[in-house]
């Protein structure tokens, strides 16, 4: 199975007793939509609601943070995923946040593909919908975390000025200048230095599918990032990063996530923080 693939390749494909479907749309908080209630409403036939909120580590001050892995196998199995199966992965939020799923089960070992375009164009073309929450038979899944794709501040802290890592932030440029004020209180505005800025959103069509490799190349590339080099992708809270992190899989390049990202960052008085552009 292709990282990326087809709402007719996954029309062809439901049913299958080894495909497992996840949607994993998430919303930032304050935003007026409820990603629970939307999935009830209507949801790819088969699916089931990965929570990113609920599936973090509860232990943690910080929002989202990846769990244990104990817990992630746990909670992944109760959406009915075995070892062996097809997982798939889509979202209907504009911030792509099924790309933050694909990087959670990445960084346990475990493979999983993007629907391209997501719920919108599945929608879009009159595909089928299916409303309310099956019941599934509980999976077991072997998780084996793979700690080259996760970051913690002291790694990124330490890497500053070494330039063995390049830093890609994928928030809007308003908020990697420091012209838009953090909303979270005591969070600082502005990026980690040297860090380049490219918003996740350049990495999609206008309908919202991905960009074909050659642009997505063109794209990290236009902002002085330099493909083939080692990468850290950062954001606010560690989903948008997954953006990048899966365009440069699509591109045959491992990335690496720091999953406290600018929450974690900007918090911290003993960080250094820049502001303007790149």
């Amino acid at each position: 199975m292709d990282a990326l693939v087809t709402t007719e390749w996954l029309a062809g494909e439901l049913g299958k007793p080894d495909l497992r479907i996840l949607d994993a749309t998430w919303f930032l908080p304050g935003e007026p939509r409820d990603a629970r209630g939307e999935f009830e409403g209507g949801h790819i036939p088969g699916a089931m609601f990965f929570d990113i909120n609920l599936i973090s580590d509860k232990t943690s001050p910080l929002p989202t943070m990846l769990p244990p892995a104990d817990q992630f196998a746990a909670q992944l199995g109760a959406l009915g995923v075995s070892d062996g199966d097809r997982v798939v992965l889509y979202d209907d939020a504009p911030h792509h946040t099924a790309a933050r799923a694909w990087w959670m089960l990445q960084s346990f070992g475990i493979d999983a593909a993007l629907l391209d375009g997501g719920l919108a164009k599945w929608k879009a073309e009159g595909r089928p919908l299916e409303r309310g929450t099956q019941p599934v038979d509980p999976g077991r899944i072997t998780v084996r975390p793979n700690h080259a794709l996760v970051r913690s501040l002291d790694q990124v802290r330490a890497g500053l000025g070494g330039h063995q890592e390049q830093l890609v932030d994928a928030r809007s440029p308003a908020r990697f200048t420091g012209q838009e004020t953090e909303t979270r209180p005591g969070l600082a505005s502005g990026h980690i230095p040297g860090s380049a800025n490219v918003p996740y959103s350049s990495f999609f069509n206008p309908d919202g599918t991905w960009k074909h490799p050659t642009s997505l190349r063109l794209v990290l590339e236009d902002e002085g990032v330099e493909v083939e080099r080692p990468v850290i992708a950062t954001c606010g809270s560690g989903i948008s990063a997954a953006v990048i992190v899966f365009a440069l899989h699509l591109l045959g390049h491992p990335a690496a996530l720091y999953d406290g990202s600018w929450v974690e960052w900007g918090a911290d008085p003993d960080t250094r923080k820049a502001t303007g552009a790149a």
